[in-house]
């Protein structure tokens, strides 16, 4: 049985991470979505949360979504995934997943990465970009299940003004 991971934190999870997660499920018998808890960036959503939006985002039984913690090559060696699993957007994407598949491939040389070119209509997705256009009001409707934009719409409700911390870029102009 190959067993693939495709990890992330998911902040939240979108139609790109979807199609990828999708497709990945085709290639193999198991695909583990695994939602990191503590990356080293600011966070809209809990890993709880985190989680229980990815979980209700799929409906495939090949797919299990767990979350975890520490290296993904570590991860992967506890459930036996012999894959990583990442999706390629832009050619900026390429540089910085070279650099990841090749560190992981010194950690734990049993473990392949495949990346996966994102699908063209959703070339421009990014966690960041939704968060933001959620938070300036914007109809994100296209670019995350109705489950996923409702729990945005009330996050950003909740934060009030203090969203402003979550915003990376400006779609303002």
């Amino acid at each position: 049985m190959i067993k693939a991971v495709f990890p992330g934190t998911f902040d939240p999870i979108h139609f790109g991470h979807i199609d990828i997660a999708e497709r990945a499920a085709r290639l193999f018998d198991q695909l583990i979505v695994a939602v990191y808890d503590r990356p080293l960036k600011n966070l809209l959503f809990t890993p709880e949360e985190r989680i229980q939006l990815v979980k209700e985002s799929f409906n495939n039984n090949k797919i299990v979504i767990m979350g975890y913690s520490g290296l993904t090559v570590e991860f992967c060696r506890t459930i036996n995934a012999q894959v990583i699993v990442r999706g390629l957007r832009v050619f900026s994407d390429f540089e910085h997943e070279f650099r990841m598949a090749l560190a992981n491939h010194r950690l734990a040389k049993e473990i392949e990465v495949m990346a996966l070119i994102t699908s063209e209509e959703h070339t421009f997705l990014s966690s960041t970009t939704v968060r933001e256009i959620a938070a300036l009001n914007g109809n994100i409707s296209s670019m995350v299940p109705i489950h996923v934009s409702i729990a945005l719409s009330k996050k950003m409700a909740d934060l009030g003004d203090e969203k402003q911390l979550y915003q990376n870029t400006s779609l303002r102009d």
